[in-house]
């Protein structure tokens, strides 16, 4: 009894250690506001693959996803410090936190503030919540004993080496006009191919294959550029690069109700009413 009394003096009780950690994964964060409509080094971004309809699987988690970093259930419930390497997994979370707030730096760290372009080698840094803690999105060759847990393929996950296995590079959504983006800056909000510099697989939301977490059902990522049958990548390695608000009442940019203009659907099913209205004849 006075041992155990002693440990929660301390704070050092797994359920206290347990609290602090979850506390800190899910603390808010706010998001950079980009004021020129690009994305700038040292903004703090969500990467999130936007909903899409999943034809190759039947079982899918579906809306949109966010980059979270997930530690290993068993350890998160042990400490309250983040296990390094970390994994990581894709939630149907659009509320920015600690677990899903990156922040873009440059390879030289020396560029902040400017804009990141087309082609330019960066890296996604993410501190979990905590203060004097940043670990840094990294990938590696798959080999026999480390892959991903789900899909044998590349693996991802964050580490605290700084090396080149954290550089990562974004491409033009389309290929035919790929290289005559490069160099062009990169629009916050926007769907980009993120690339692994060293081993060339694009970081993926691999919806139809689910992972247990400390949080719950959450979908796998790993490196692996998925392409069709016209050599372009399916929706799963397609990425934004989400901004905030400037709005109080919203925390990002997917919080902002889309244009009835850019929905194709809305708009043919407003003109079919509307020739209708005009002439109810018409079917």
């Amino acid at each position: 009894m006075k041992d155990f009394l002693e440990k929660r003096e301390k704070g050092q009780l797994l359920i206290q250690r347990n609290r602090r950690l979850k506390e800190n994964l899910l603390r808010p964060m706010q998001l950079s506001i980009s004021e020129d409509g690009y994305v700038h080094c040292g903004d703090k971004v969500m990467l999130v693959n936007s909903d899409y309809p999943e034809t190759e699987a039947h079982l899918v988690l579906g809306g949109d996803l966010s980059l979270c970093m997930t530690p290993d259930e068993i350890q998160a419930h042990l400490s309250d410090e983040l296990e390094v390497p970390c994994g990581l997994s894709a939630a149907q979370t659009k509320i920015p936190v600690g677990r899903n707030t990156f922040i873009i730096l440059s390879e030289d760290r020396n560029a902040m503030g400017q804009v990141l372009r087309y082609g330019q080698n960066f890296c996604l840094a993410i501190t979990g919540g905590f203060e004097g803690k940043m670990l840094y999105l990294s990938s590696d060759h798959r080999t026999l004993l480390k892959s991903s847990k789900r899909s044998w393929l590349q693996e991802v996950y964050l580490t605290d080496e700084v090396s080149y296995l954290n550089c990562w590079q974004a491409a033009f959504l389309d290929p035919q006009l790929r290289l005559e983006y490069e160099g062009y800056p990169i629009p916050a909000n926007a769907k980009v191919i993120i690339n692994h510099c060293h081993t060339n697989r694009g970081l993926a939301a691999h919806r139809h294959l689910f992972l247990s977490t400390y949080f719950g059902k959450e979908a796998e990522v790993a490196a692996h550029t998925h392409l069709d049958s016209h050599r372009v990548e399916k929706p799963r390695n397609h990425w934004m690069l989400v901004t905030g608000n400037p709005r109080k009442d919203l925390s990002t940019m997917l919080d902002l109700p889309k244009p009835p203009a850019e929905d194709s659907r809305a708009l043919e099913q407003a003109t079919k009413a509307l020739e209708q209205a005009v002439d109810p004849g018409v079917q």
